[in-house]
């Protein structure tokens, strides 16, 4: 199963400390349900002001390290490889920061609330939307992009900036994950989108959407089968958030499938991608944890 009962939540919740004996960031039983209900939630806990302003320093040498690539589009914003030009094998030359974030464990224990305790990260993207030309997401779901079966994964949107209804914040549709269906998609084969890979009407109405305002350091959850987007950014204020990509150790992370085969309109290489174990075991028993990774 993949999501815990309300009494192992109440459990972990109550057992959770760090080394210090202070307690460890969690989700609340209410956020839980929450997040089970409606498809996502914003915790009440975020980063620290000096975390933050870590994050921020690391976004502005992410950008500079990469001037050729949409800054919406910055895949695997956490892989760093050696040597002086060397990108994550996706195009994109990646901050160490970033995956110093994505292995925080404040963080990989608020996922753990939603997935259980064996956790694996296999993904992050930076998605800064410029003033004034910021691209659009078109409405979609995550897991329509991915090779994880059984197909499951939550992922964590950071705020490093403010992302307001103003310049472009996450949209979602709630409940909307609660059928685990992925509903058909089609191509758009347009230069000004984050995805090219967008809902067929039907699936949904838009009048249910609702807005995730986040302020810098603030976060939010949501399931893979949620359905969610965001407007172009045409405001005069920069929208930066880092999306952290979990998946439960009883998945398997199939690198011989190729979704949507090379037509998302972002460069990646499952193939490739390196994974990390980040809490308890690999239940799967299949999951690669060598290929990717400096040897």
């Amino acid at each position: 199963c993949l999501f815990l009962s309300r009494r192992q939540q109440a459990g972990r919740h109550n057992r959770r400390a760090n080394r210090t004996g202070e307690p460890m960031p969690a989700l609340q039983p209410d956020e839980i349900r929450r997040y089970q209900h409606d498809g996502w939630v914003v915790p009440q806990w975020r980063l620290p002001a000096g975390q933050l302003a870590t994050m921020q320093a690391a976004l502005d040498e992410l950008l500079r390290r990469n001037p050729g690539v949409r800054p919406e589009k910055l895949v695997s914003a956490h892989v760093e490889r050696a040597g002086t030009g060397a990108d994550n094998g996706e195009g994109v030359r990646g901050v160490a920061d970033f995956l110093h974030l994505a292995q925080d464990p404040a963080i990989v224990d608020l996922v753990a609330g939603v997935l259980g305790d064996d956790v694996i990260l296999w993904g992050a993207h930076v998605f800064c939307k410029p003033a004034g030309d910021g691209y659009e997401t078109p409405w979609h779901q995550d897991g329509h992009y991915w090779p994880i079966r059984p197909l499951a994964t939550c992922t964590v949107w950071v705020a490093l900036e403010p992302s307001t209804r103003a310049n472009g914040c996450l949209r979602v549709i709630p409940g909307s994950h609660r059928d685990r269906m992925l509903h058909p998609h089609l191509h758009e084969d347009r230069q000004d989108l984050t995805l090219q890979q967008r809902m067929a009407d039907g699936a949904f109405d838009a009048a249910d959407a609702v807005d995730i305002e986040l302020q810098p350091g603030q976060m939010s959850l949501h399931d893979v089968y949620m359905i969610h987007g965001a407007a172009a950014n045409t405001s005069t204020q920069r929208r930066t958030g880092i999306a952290l990509r979990y998946m439960p150790a009883t998945a398997h992370f199939d690198r011989s499938l190729k979704p949507v085969d090379g037509k998302t309109g972002v460069a990646v290489n499952f193939a490739q991608r390196p994974l990390w174990l980040v809490k308890g075991r690999d239940v799967c028993g299949r999951n690669d944890f060598t290929v990717g990774h400096p040897r």
